[in-house]
């Protein structure tokens, strides 16, 4: 997991062969206007999702993981708290390959949380089980699915 200011996203894009799309999109778009739902990018290799949540605590949080693809989140509307806990220290969950996720039950708490501002970003890879979209007001996020 990697939790940084948007300012400093090129840094990382040695990370992935498609992560440098998904840089150079972010750095050149303005998100905040960009509609709800699947935003193309480069296919199924580099792709933003943009969703409305709904206030929820942490105990409506599912953790959820992912094996194909990291994710970048961005928080566009206001700040994010979000759940942590790595996969090693979870138990079994039945992984859907056509959803690429196993979810958790709500309820489960993670092993941490942290704050996401606006203007930061945080990147989750396949070891990292997170709970996002923890907030008191509705929120909008950009959610940027990098194949690995």
């Amino acid at each position: 997991m990697i939790l940084d200011s948007l300012k400093n996203i090129r840094n990382y894009a040695s990370l992935s062969p498609n992560l440098l799309k998904a840089i150079e999109f972010i750095e050149n778009c303005d998100m905040v206007s960009l509609p709800t739902g699947r935003n193309e990018i480069c296919g199924d290799l580099v792709y933003a999702n943009v969703v409305e949540a709904k206030p929820r605590g942490k105990e409506e949080a599912p953790i959820e993981i992912h094996r194909r693809y990291i994710d970048v989140q961005i928080p566009l509307s206001g700040d994010e708290v979000m759940g942590y806990t790595p996969i090693g220290e979870l138990p079994f969950a039945e992984f859907v390959e056509a959803d690429d996720a196993a979810l958790y039950p709500a309820g489960m708490a993670a092993r941490d949380y942290f704050n996401v501002k606006q203007g930061e970003f945080v990147m989750f890879f396949p070891q990292d089980g997170h709970a996002p979209a923890i907030t008191a007001v509705p929120l909008r996020k950009v959610i940027i699915k990098v194949a690995i």
